[in-house]
């Protein structure tokens, strides 16, 4: 039997897309909704950009896909975006220990991490819990960007 503290990171093939893009809109679709941006072709159109480029990867617990999340190294700072958990997984600390793990990635490389999040989402809590702080806004988004760690902390 698995334990959420045996996930890991694993490599996302095209068979995943459409099991990901499931897990997308489970996730942000009462979100997406509630701003008036919600479509099943808008969610599989903006998922499958991202999921074409490269640095997505599996959240694997076990044997079984837990969710997905992506890491994108830039030259100034590190983007993260498509960050999903299966509703099983979610409010266990899965999410916490995987985010940690990619800032200890960022941190590693001296960078900044920057993410978007839709506005007035609950995940803006999560964020500013793992030392983020927003630095501009859009329409529908806020970006939120956590400094690169000085100490490793």
């Amino acid at each position: 039997m698995s334990t959420e503290s045996d996930w890991r990171f694993g490599p996302v093939a095209e068979e995943h897309f459409e099991p990901l893009l499931a897990l997308r809109i489970d996730v942000m679709r009462p979100h997406l909704e509630r701003v008036g941006r919600f479509t099943p072709e808008r969610s599989r159109r903006v998922f499958r950009a991202h999921f074409d480029q490269p640095g997505l990867r599996l959240i694997l617990v076990g044997a079984e896909g837990a969710g997905c999340v992506a890491f994108r190294e830039g030259p100034q700072f590190i983007t993260v975006d498509s960050f999903y958990l299966a509703a099983r997984f979610q409010n266990a600390g899965l999410g916490s220990r995987v985010f940690r793990a990619l800032l200890a990635e960022a941190d590693a490389l001296g960078k900044p991490v920057r993410l978007e999040v839709l506005k007035q989402s609950p995940a803006d809590r999560f964020y500013l819990r793992h030392g983020f702080a927003p630095i501009g806004e859009g329409e529908h988004d806020v970006m939120f960007e956590r400094p690169a760690s000085r100490g490793g902390a």
